[in-house]
């Protein structure tokens, strides 16, 4: 299946089932920040969201339960790999150059690792 990207909206609505693993659409929109938008936006964005493959479904009468047919982790992948074709022609270092330069400090800690701004082929 390809991945497509999410829109800002599905994006939110699909955090929340990352982390729900399943829920209803009420369960979804009861995890959403203020000002959360009204149950049948959600409902729909869900159904769209099942269309494009990105959800499965269980029903239970005449409501369903969905859940992720996609991963965050394969998402993020995804998501991650267009941002470093389109940004950095597809060089993770080009990446952690621009991201260090922006903190403006050198070097940084990330746990136990150490980076400078200037990075070694």
């Amino acid at each position: 299946m390809v991945i497509k990207e999410l829109t800002t909206a599905e994006e939110k609505i699909m955090m929340q089932l990352w982390k729900l693993e399943k829920g209803f659409v009420k369960e979804i929109l009861n995890r959403m920040v203020t000002p959360k938008p009204a149950y049948n936006t959600v409902s729909t964005i869900v159904r769209i969201l099942e269309k494009k493959g990105f959800v499965g479904y269980e029903s239970f009468g005449g409501t369903c339960r969905y859940y992720p047919l996609i991963s965050k982790t394969n998402y993020t992948r995804f998501i991650t790999q267009k941002l470093l074709d389109k940004y950095f022609d597809g060089s993770a270092k080009e990446l952690m150059i621009f991201t260090i330069n922006k903190l403006k400090t050198t070097p940084i800690s990330l746990g136990n690792r150490k980076f400078s701004t200037e990075l070694n082929e």
